[in-house]
């Protein structure tokens, strides 16, 4: 895996961000960008100004990443991936607990660290919720939105996107309510206002609309 040169941590977060709104096939606009990193539209502006000014991002009508961006990019995300594994894998952390400890190591783990987490972990494709780590051997399997599968039907946990991580409370919701990768449910019902109701661990699960149509399954 090619280890981008090192940048700031500020840098760092924008080439992140912006890697994985694509990845969640979100439009990558200043105030996506804002509403991920918790600051002011007028703060992303000026970042944005400096990336493009590094040559890390092209201003061509969108926010678009350059070849420099997207290796800086994938390379942080790796690095988070690879973290979120370790803490949860090896140290027993929660998803949620995890995810905002991995935000830090991200920044800090060399490459030397990043390659004995790699072995450790026996080479993972996937972080904890599912997402492909730059840089693995990864296959996408053919996954379909959780809100499309129909009532009476058996499905597959296979990934929890980002823009989930990064809704307040949903990641440790979907860890106590056992919806994780690689779990089988079994869809009960479907609301007219999107919530989609799931018996899953041996319980029966309501997830909103919001969710639903992002968390990814396969059929059984």
């Amino acid at each position: 895996m090619y280890r981008a040169p090192e940048y700031h941590p500020a840098f760092e977060e924008y080439c992140e961000a912006i890697f994985e709104l694509n990845e969640d096939d979100v439009d990558v606009i200043q105030a996506r960008i804002a509403e991920r990193l918790e600051v002011s539209r007028p703060a992303v502006s000026e970042m944005i100004r400096k990336l493009e000014h590094e040559g890390l991002v092209d201003l061509d009508g969108r926010i678009t990443l350059t070849t420099d961006g997207l290796r800086l990019g994938e390379s942080v995300v790796r690095r988070h991936r690879l973290a979120e594994r370790f803490l949860t894998d090896v140290l027993g952390l929660s998803w949620a607990e995890a995810h905002k400890e991995a935000g830090k190591w991200e920044h800090v783990i060399s490459l030397n660290v990043e390659e004995a987490m790699d072995r450790l972990l026996g080479e993972p494709t996937t972080c904890p919720h599912g997402n492909p780590i730059p840089g693995a051997d990864y296959l996408a399997p053919d996954a379909s939105p959780l809100a499309d599968v129909k009532v009476g039907s058996s499905f597959t946990v296979s990934r929890i996107p980002e823009e989930l991580e990064f809704s307040p409370g949903m990641l440790e919701f979907l860890e106590r309510a056992d919806i994780l990768p690689g779990r089988g449910g079994v869809v009960t019902a479907a609301s007219p206002d999107g919530t989609t109701t799931v018996e899953i661990g041996g319980s029966h699960v309501g997830i909103g609309a919001f969710a639903a149509a992002r968390i990814l399954v396969l059929d059984r």
